[in-house]
């Protein structure tokens, strides 16, 4: 059993000061005792302190540091990347005695002190004291307090602002619509030592890599309480297995860091270090993601650091100065999301960014970031009018200081966790996303392939009787296809806003917008780069996604539904037992096209190669509901060809038009090969063929 401690500081320091991590047993005062639980500060009452418990206002607060020098020298310039061990509160004895060591970054502010349950919101009982070394760091240890208390910093700016600001470090906030931070231990026992010594294997660009997309409050709910969310660990014996079950090697939580606007989607965080408390605790988070490795299945996080929103308790003018975000608003303020932008060029804020991706990859065992908008953060000009941005220095419109950040924190990851993966959701033709930062990069594993998804929904909602006039929207993909580590992503904003469930985009009566739908998932699976399929797709849902409902897991009892899941069912297998599909999935020799210009009867014909050719096969794609009997194929190699997949199968809810017999190859000169196999197409139908001895 893995042992792994998820709270540790520097011992230096702390043992110099006879300092030992303690135990969640925290001796609160008695009076503190009689507090309401989850008072928030918006609460606080103005409460003298000479009206105060003696017993509540002794317990003052005592100087005591776990920052050294060289963690202060390395925060100001930019290059401590394990803050989280530093910044915010720890439960820990000091001589003997148990309380909370708290630590905030306020540089402007006049005074700082904690507020919370222990002392009535009280804002003059526990002022914290300010570094000498012009660090802008208040800190200080307050006995008798410990895991479970909830607080916050009052901050007094330097304009005489009165603020109360939630712990950007907080490990644990209340859940919303409350908004104080929680003093947590997170100390858990991982057993997950298999995955975490193998998951190199699980993680490489050429080993299959299938992501099952998940916003946790809406893949189900409770059917005797719709209304009521699944916890992180009631989520290990529903998720886990089904996943499982599914085929995917990988599942991907849209945001789970603590945010206070739930319609959101989670893409507005307000705790950049807490797990979502609607969900339930860390450690039931550590517990899932701990289930989920036991399971051979890799856990992604979408991770936002592209906007912060404005809310009065959170990062936004944090000391009553423009702290975390930029101050000019052509930099500092995003108009599309009404949300603020990150000080890239901040050294401190660049530290505070980094180490909270790698607390997510050290504290919980995540095996990849999903980070979002990398778009918006690339150039200054994103969704701006003319006169709404400034060039940068060389008179671009890159913002230099974005890109100087991504390299860094894609160096950051690589370097301290070099199995795990990033992945960049940027929708533009900007040079190098999943390129080495050392040959010009920006550094990222993968890049989602925005243009492949665009070109194929508009190409696959196009009538068949139509789309031999549209041949070059679903080949153009083959033409940029390995100048990235591309991912092919059907993902949650292709099912939101009036665009229609993935079933629904697709034309034609009933029969056809199943066999449509179970044709791009093949042409999906069969085509190079790695996979993503949103929550609901992989069942055929009707319905747009809606985040405050469960998904509609009812259209199971039908067998056309049921068909869709099969299909995807088989495509992780067939993707992860055959290595053409994923061993060079980001190399052009892994990919070849036999005839992609039959644009008149819209057929595609291409061979997947992998290391060894013994192991290349032949995908045939019919897009049409035509069915072509005694159709000839030129093929790589001589020997018995056998179809191992067709989408038209019957227990995929298919018409049969299967080819069930090993096929022989001819000596017909057909396609530009020496050798070919005559074979039956179905309608709307992919047929995947292997050579077999």
């Amino acid at each position: 059993m893995a042992k792994k401690k998820t709270d540790t500081g520097n011992d230096t320091p702390e043992k110099k000061a006879g300092v030992e991590k303690a135990k969640p047993v925290a001796k609160k005062p008695a009076a503190a005792d009689k507090a309401v639980k989850g008072a928030s500060a918006e609460k606080s009452s103005s409460i003298n302190k000479k009206s105060m418990p003696a017993e509540t206002v002794k317990n003052k607060v005592e100087v005591y540091s776990r920052f050294t020098d060289f963690d202060i020298g390395l925060f100001k310039s930019g290059k401590h990347f394990k803050l989280y061990e530093k910044f915010g509160s720890h439960v820990i004895k000091v001589n003997g005695v148990v309380g909370t060591y708290f630590a905030v970054w306020a540089p402007n502010a006049q005074h700082v002190a904690v507020i919370g349950n222990f002392n009535y919101w009280d804002r003059g009982t526990h002022s914290l004291f300010v570094r000498w070394d012009a660090s802008g760091i208040w800190e200080g240890f307050i006995p008798d307090i410990g895991d479970g208390e909830t607080y916050k910093y009052y901050i007094k700016s330097s304009t005489g602002e009165d603020l109360e600001k939630s712990d950007p470090f907080a490990l644990r906030w209340e859940e919303p619509p409350r908004t104080a931070s929680i003093v947590a231990d997170t100390y858990y026992e991982w057993s997950d030592a298999k995955w975490m010594k193998n998951r190199h294997e699980h993680n490489a660009i050429d080993k299959p890599y299938s992501v099952y997309e998940v916003h946790i409050g809406s893949w189900a709910r409770n059917p005797e309480s719709p209304d009521e969310f699944y916890t992180y660990e009631q989520l290990i014996d529903k998720l886990v297995p089904y996943v499982k079950e599914m085929g995917f090697t990988h599942i991907e939580f849209m945001p789970i860091a603590e945010h206070p606007y739930y319609p959101s989607w989670g893409y507005q965080v307000s705790g950049y270090y807490a797990a979502s408390s609607r969900y339930g605790t860390p450690k039931q988070l550590m517990k899932l993601v701990e289930a989920f490795h036991k399971a051979e299945i890799g856990v992604i996080l979408d991770w936002v650091p592209s906007h912060f929103p404005g809310d009065a308790h959170a990062l936004y003018k944090f000391d009553g100065t423009h702290l975390y975000e930029h101050a000019d608003p052509r930099k500092g303020f995003h108009p599309d999301w009404k949300s603020y932008i990150f000080n890239y060029g901040r050294n401190e804020i660049r530290a505070f960014l980094i180490s909270n991706a790698l607390f997510w990859l050290d504290r919980y065992h995540i095996d990849g970031l999903r980070v979002d908008a990398v778009a918006s953060m690339l150039y200054l000009d994103y969704s701006r009018n003319h006169g709404e941005w400034e060039p940068n220095q060389y008179g671009g419109n890159e913002n230099l200081e974005a890109i100087s950040f991504l390299k860094e924190f894609n160096e950051a990851c690589y370097s301290h966790f070099p199995d795990t993966q990033t992945i960049a959701e940027e929708s533009t033709s900007f040079t190098g996303v999943s390129r080495p930062v050392y040959t010009g990069g920006l550094g990222f594993g993968m890049k989602w392939m925005m243009g492949w998804m665009h070109d194929t929904i508009r190409y696959f909602s196009t009538d068949p009787l139509f789309r031999k006039y549209h041949h070059n929207q679903i080949t153009f993909s083959l033409i940029y296809a390995f100048t990235e580590n591309f991912m092919l992503p059907f993902s949650h904003d292709e099912v939101v806003y009036g665009k229609g469930s993935m079933l629904r985009k697709m034309p034609g009566d009933e029969w056809q917008q199943f066999a449509n739908l179970r044709l791009v998932y093949s042409y999906m699976f069969t085509h190079p780069g790695s996979k993503l399929l949103f929550m609901g797709a992989e069942f055929g849902q009707g319905g747009e996604w809606n985040f405050s409902q469960s998904l509609e897991w009812y259209v199971l009892e039908y067998p056309n539904h049921l068909g869709i899941q099969e299909t995807v069912k088989a495509l992780n297998k067939l993707y992860r037992t055959e290595p053409a599909l994923y061993e060079k999935s980001f190399e052009g020799s892994g990919f070849e096209w036999i005839d992609g210009g039959n644009s008149n009867d819209a057929i595609l014909i291409y061979s997947r190669k992998g290391f060894d050719a013994k192991n290349d096969l032949v995908v045939v794609l019919n897009m049409t509901p035509t069915p072509h009997q005694n159709f000839r194929v030129g093929v790589p190699d001589s020997g018995n060809w056998t179809e191992i997949f067709n989408s038209d199968a019957k227990v995929f809810w298919g018409s049969g038009l299967t080819n069930d017999n090993a096929v022989k190859t001819e000596t017909v000169l057909w396609h530009g090969r020496q050798n070919s196999i005559v074979v039956n197409l179905p309608p709307l139908g992919a047929s995947v063929f292997k050579r077999v001895k």
